[in-house]
């Protein structure tokens, strides 16, 4: 009895000095913005004091933008007013989660108070506003790359974010020409403009059964598109989502007659990466799209390409550049008729005919590469032969792969090894040219060393499409630090109901339980798709071949999908059996625009 009467005592005085802090609060509304609820359970009194809440910050940011928004001309490309309100509850979901809470009364009568600083706002503006620009930042970079589609979807996922934002008429933004430019107009102008400078030609044909198969050739100001997303007509509806790579594509549309025109539609939008920016995905989900027209295209049929496009194309996709032209073989004769009669077999589906050109090995990762999705060769393909230390490397296949219950097609450039007997003993998918060019350009490093990394790259990302457990678990060190990060959905609970935030984990994991996650998600998905972008490459100070590597890398899978920076320590002192000491996973640079490095281990 005397402990229940000092508990009483206790919450009295308790609720008494919150009370005062409420009142205070509540007087104080040039720094808080509050919401109060009342219910039989505590989860439902807050559930109304979130409510209460969310519909003050609502009212606070549309406030804030209400002047600057009727300063808007009519006939501007978007209706900034508009576009702004049906976007301010991305910012109330973004202020949950520093949203304070006091419990001013229990069950049955349970009153629950929530408040939050108006400064907490204007730091989400001023995050939303840096998101924006680094956006737009990416973009410029892929474009000077000649990634079309990497290109197209920053600057449109800029330009979406610039709508919700409360000065989004007036950001400005530094380009890299040094050039002080206006958002609002410069995305829009960047976007056309690209999608202006893209060309197309149908660049031969084939005849199957009861369909046509059309090689495209795309470019970007005269160059080959690194890449490029479209969908075309075939003739009923508008199929599912190629990803070109390195300027070539195939459309298959139906029917014993030739078309003469291609009706072409390029993605700008990337509605469906957007699930990896929780920020970006709830404002696309609540304002209307942005039409840009210029993304139509109507390619002819049976228009010749011209002499400077293939002379381009050659001098960038055949996965050679000028820093290997010294590796390339020079007799290779044995080599092209091989990859005459693999190519052959692959295009009649005769899989099985070429099975005494492999290792066991070399023939287990042919048929994965097959299963991987609906192989198609793209045209003939400009193969180049390179003698490495002890193999002969063929650079490159150009491949479309399709997924049965996937609205998505990839192009990978497929690079086959052939070892000292001239069998094909490991097939990759190869890193884009730009990467290649970037290793090979490291004239301190020895040519081994270099087409060395190359090539742990590529079955690095070939690993995780093909699912190779076996291959990934050997080349981790049993003792190796793997910090994983995750995407996840922080979903409403009974006690929280307004949680509805992306949040990312961050978990070390020991070798087996990261094993054991990769069998699962590989398990669990049809597909497995890893590109790399930005990688720069650090030789350690000591150790011998041992280098960081710190690459942005986009997962995508069936169910699944994230974006982050890669870091990866990798010991290649035996090349054969190279062993990664360190992987790290983070979703965003540092504050300082870094990302884990070797100086960090």
């Amino acid at each position: 009895m005397k402990r229940l009467l000092l508990l009483q005592i206790f919450l009295l005085f308790g609720l008494c000095s919150f009370s005062q802090s409420v009142d205070e609060i509540k007087r104080n509304t040039a720094t808080y913005l509050w919401g109060e609820g009342t219910g039989s359970t505590i989860s439902r009194a807050d559930q109304e004091a979130l409510a209460n809440l969310i519909s003050q910050i609502s009212v606070f940011v549309e406030s804030l933008t209400e002047s600057a928004a009727n300063e808007v001309q009519e006939g501007d490309f978007f209706q900034f007013k508009e576009s702004f309100k049906a976007s301010v509850n991305t910012y109330s979901n973004a202020t949950l989660r520093n949203a304070d809470q006091i419990v001013l009364s229990d069950e049955p009568n349970a009153r629950v108070f929530r408040y939050i600083k108006r400064s907490e706002i204007d730091r989400i503006f001023a995050e939303r506003a840096n998101k924006i620009k680094e956006f737009a930042r990416y973009g410029e970079v892929a474009g000077k790359e000649n990634k079309v589609a990497d290109a197209l979807r920053y600057y449109y996922w800029a330009l979406t974010l610039l709508r919700s934002h409360p000065d989004g008429n007036s950001l400005i933004y530094n380009t890299m020409q040094g050039q002080i430019a206006l958002l609002a107009t410069w995305l829009h102008n960047q976007i056309n403009g690209i999608l202006l400078d893209v060309q197309m030609t149908v660049d031969g044909t084939q005849h199957r059964t009861n369909y046509w198969e059309y090689f495209l050739k795309i470019t970007y100001k005269g160059k080959p598109a690194v890449n490029f997303d479209f969908v075309y007509w075939t003739g009923r509806n508008y199929s599912s989502l190629i990803s070109a790579r390195n300027g070539q594509a195939i459309v298959e549309i139906m029917g014993e007659n030739k078309v003469e025109l291609i009706d072409i539609k390029a993605e700008y939008m990337f509605e469906g990466e957007a699930i990896l920016d929780q920020e970006l995905r709830d404002v696309m989900q609540r304002i209307e799209m942005i039409p840009f027209r210029n993304n139509h295209y109507k390619v002819p049929v049976g228009q010749p390409i011209s002499k400077e496009t293939k002379a381009d194309a050659k001098a960038t996709t055949g996965g050679v550049s000028k820093t290997s032209e010294a590796l390339q073989l020079a007799d290779s004769r044995l080599y092209a008729e091989k990859m005459k009669e693999l190519i052959a077999a692959i295009r009649k589906k005769e899989f099985e005919t070429v099975k005494q050109l492999f290792t066991p090995e070399g023939y287990d990762i042919y048929t994965r590469i097959l299963a991987y999705g609906k192989a198609i060769v793209i045209k003939e393909p400009e193969l180049v032969y390179l003698q490495t230390d002890k193999s002969v490397v063929v650079r490159a296949i150009p491949m479309q792969f399709g997924f049965p219950n996937n609205s998505r097609q990839f192009v990978e450039d497929v690079v086959v090894h052939f070892n000292s007997n001239a069998l094909i003993s490991n097939i990759t998918f190869g890193l884009d040219q730009i990467a290649v060019d970037d290793i090979m350009g490291k004239e301190l490093w020895t040519p081994e060393a270099r087409w060395i990394l190359i090539n742990f790259l590529e079955n690095y990302k070939t690993a995780f499409a093909l699912k190779r457990i076996e291959y990934i678990e050997s080349i981790f060190d049993d003792q190796a630090l793997i910090i994983v990060g995750r995407v996840v959905k922080d979903a409403p609970t009974r006690e929280n109901p307004y949680l509805n935030n992306y949040i990312v984990q961050n978990n070390r994991l020991t070798k087996s339980q990261y094993i054991r996650n990769l069998r699962h998600a590989f398990s669990s998905n049809e597909f497995i798709n890893i590109r790399f972008e930005d990688n720069i490459i650090t030789k350690a100070g000591k150790g011998g071949e041992v280098y960081g590597i710190q690459i942005r890398q986009d997962y995508f899978s069936t169910n699944y999908g994230d974006t982050g920076y890669l870091f990866l320590m990798v010991d290649v002192n035996e090349p054969d059996t190279p062993v990664i000491h360190v992987r790290t996973w983070q979703p965003h640079r540092n504050a300082d625009g870094s990302i884990y490095g070797l100086g960090d281990f």
